[in-house]
């Protein structure tokens, strides 16, 4: 029987594969699961909603508390699970909870909230100006990936309360490296406007203290470097340093958790196919030179051996040289393999049959 394909194919999260015949190769255990959190992504159309999603009914399964995040755009994570889904944690089974984020919807509370605190902070004159600029900031280049940045951050940084496992179904791979490398620019941009905040109050009381109406002495802001910085500081300058503060204090977190390999790691899922190998060799690079842990590469659609048919036969031969291929140029990472399955993905039943497939492989 040939696979099926159609509006169910990975992307829109289901995947045809032989439910028959299963192909599965035996891997060693690794402890991705066990980790706080997991990124789940690569090349659009290779499965990489549809693994997320197993992966969570699987952990949901093992009694861990598990929240499972589209950060895709283009969401299909509610299409796999069959479920409309939105940016509120919604209970689809016992120890399951599923959202998609809204970048759309992220950028607005993002603006709200730095229109309502500029507001406090601008003189009177000056909000409609302001008005005018948070309008135009929506529409600029970036504004949806660092309001999204922001949401992401504050899941990750998050207390454990709620979740064991939180596994994030990325969008395709050149956002999503975007993405996670993004916390140590935009701390590096908030120290930067930290910097110039201080700079510029301090240059103002050293104004200050040389106008003749002050009737002080003159002393430099630099006599006493491990004193606070903020003191004497009127109250607007303080309110927008400890805003720069908070926010860097966020994103310098978050990135110490991507970091650190105990608690996140990123699975790539790709087909053995010629572009999805070349992109995921240049991703795995990418994230190690970020420091971002790589915990393994799943390959997804491997041809039953039990698929008959003299097509599939011609694909067979073609897919073992690619197989060698994924096999050499990521032989550092375990190489889970699923197969193909008949059907396309949808439900919670489906992926409970998908997720038994992926503990056969280690997971």
């Amino acid at each position: 029987m040939a696979p099926t394909h159609g509006h169910g194919t990975l992307t829109a999260g289901s995947f045809s594969l032989l439910l028959t015949g299963r192909h599965v190769i035996p891997t060693a255990t690794f402890d991705l699961l066990h980790r706080r959190l997991l990124w789940v992504g690569g090349k659009g159309g290779v499965g990489k909603t549809t693994v997320a999603a197993a992966l969570a009914v699987l952990a949901a399964s093992r009694n861990q508390r598990c929240l499972i995040v589209s950060t895709d755009p283009a969401h299909s994570l509610g299409d796999v699970f069959d479920r409309p889904l939105d940016d509120r944690p919604q209970r689809l089974q016992p120890n399951l909870d599923a959202m998609e984020i809204d970048p759309d919807a992220e950028v607005d509370a993002h603006l709200q909230r730095v229109t309502e605190q500029m507001r406090k902070l601008a003189a009177p004159e000056m909000l409609n100006e302001l008005q005018r600029q948070m309008q135009l900031t929506r529409h600029s280049p970036g504004t949806q990936e660092a309001a999204l940045l922001e949401r992401i951050a504050r899941l990750v940084t998050a207390p454990p309360d709620d979740y064991d496992l939180i596994i994030f179904d990325t969008a395709p791979t050149g956002h999503t490296l975007r993405l996670l490398t993004l916390p140590e620019a935009m701390a590096a941009w908030t120290d930067g406007l930290l910097s110039h905040n201080r700079k510029s109050a301090e240059l103002g009381k050293v104004l200050q203290h040389l106008t003749p109406r002050s009737g002080r002495d003159v002393t430099s802001p630099f006599d006493e470097p491990n004193d606070d910085p903020m003191r004497g500081l009127d109250k607007r300058t303080r309110d927008v340093a400890e805003t720069l503060r908070n926010r860097r204090r966020l994103f310098h977190q978050a990135r110490r958790r991507l970091e650190d390999p105990a608690l996140s790691g990123f699975l790539f899922v790709l087909t053995p196919e010629r572009l999805p190998i070349l992109e995921t060799v240049r991703a795995v690079e990418s994230l190690k030179q970020a420091h971002i842990p790589v915990a393994a590469a799943l390959v997804n659609r491997v041809i039953p051996e039990s698929a008959d048919g003299n097509f599939l036969q011609q694909r067979r031969v073609q897919e073992a040289t690619y197989l060698q291929r994924i096999d050499s140029e990521l032989g550092q990472l375990p190489r889970p393999r699923l197969p193909w399955l008949e059907t396309d993905v949808q439900g919670i039943e489906v992926l409970q049959q998908l997720a038994g497939l992926l503990a056969e492989q280690g997971f």
